[in-house]
């Protein structure tokens, strides 16, 4: 016999808001699936001002408050059971993001947990990464998002470190990341993996998601690192426009795209890494197994 809840989780970065649905499916004597059932993305991008005036306009507050409130009867039709929103970089370092989730919450009735870096790559580090890739001993997990990128280094299906570094798409465009943090990045990525033979890299993002689509890859197969570096001089000769028309980027896709292809290319050279596995999970998915998690908690502390 099944047992089907839908979860809902938000996801408030620096380029866009997304609302993922899951199915949870338990089954008797078998493992839990997790079935995405709808994903919406609004492309409010926070980071362009935040990371710039260090505050949220009040138009983009106006924004989020729509979005927030469309997204609660979204989730209200589709009967979620279990919900949380989590927002990242450019909430946590705005002056007024305390403050606009509270405006948020006070209109939508939706409350919003703004997290750090840590929190925000212990939450991805929480799906279970290790069987989406048979025969993969060591992988470097690489979340590349709007005002950050978290890392989480694992071995022998052991999270070993995780690692959060204020490297992000909307600061490269806007010129906000200095060489210190590359190099910081670099000497981490150097560091953590020097005692591996073999890494393989797994990315994560809407940026990667887009590039594997395109690449005509079945799922589960790799990005060589030739064929990254090969795409990353293809979207750097075309125009903003080009990449537009010619290649069918959505135009808050065809900017980002070019600094969060750089950041996976350093990442898997600094790793020494040939490949990069890209399974479309992100925070939204690490939001869903932990509201699983709790559950299956919560009922352990009742028996």
């Amino acid at each position: 016999m099944l047992n089907i809840e839908k979860y809902g989780a938000v996801d408030i970065g620096s380029n866009a808001i997304r609302l993922l649905v899951v199915s949870v499916i338990e089954q008797e004597g078998k493992d839990t699936i997790f079935k995405k059932t709808s994903l919406v993305r609004v492309p409010i991008r926070l980071g362009a001002e935040v990371f710039l005036k260090g505050k949220i306009s009040e138009n983009s507050a106006n924004r989020m408050i729509d979005a927030m409130q469309a997204f609660k009867l979204l989730m209200k039709t589709h009967n979620i059971k279990r919900f949380r929103a989590c927002a990242t970089s450019a909430m946590r370092e705005a002056a007024n993001g305390r403050e606009v989730a509270e405006m948020i919450e006070n209109k939508s009735g939706l409350h919003i947990n703004i997290i750090d870096g840590n929190d925000e790559a212990a939450i991805i580090a929480s799906t279970d990464l290790k069987s989406l890739i048979e025969n993969d001993k060591v992988f470097l997990y690489v979340d590349v998002g709007g005002g950050s990128t978290e890392l989480t280094l694992f071995a022998n299906g052991t999270n070993v470190i995780s690692k959060s570094f204020k490297l992000g798409t909307v600061r490269l465009l806007e010129g906000l990341v200095h060489d210190c943090i590359w190099d910081d990045m670099e000497t981490w990525i150097k560091k953590e993996t020097k005692g591996f033979k073999r890494v393989s890299v797994i990315g994560s993002g809407g940026n990667i998601n887009t590039i594997f689509k395109k690449s005509g890859k079945k799922i589960g197969k790799p990005l060589s690192y030739f064929y990254l570096s090969s795409y990353y001089e293809l979207i750097k000769s075309l125009t903003f426009e080009e990449r537009i028309t010619e290649l069918d980027m959505n135009p808050d896709r065809a900017d980002v795209v070019i600094p969060a292809t750089r950041i996976y290319l350093s990442a898997m050279k600094w790793s020494k890494s040939k490949n990069v596995y890209v399974p479309k999970i992100g925070l939204s998915d690490g939001i869903v197994r932990s509201l699983y998690n709790e559950k299956i908690a919560e009922e352990m502390e009742v028996n």
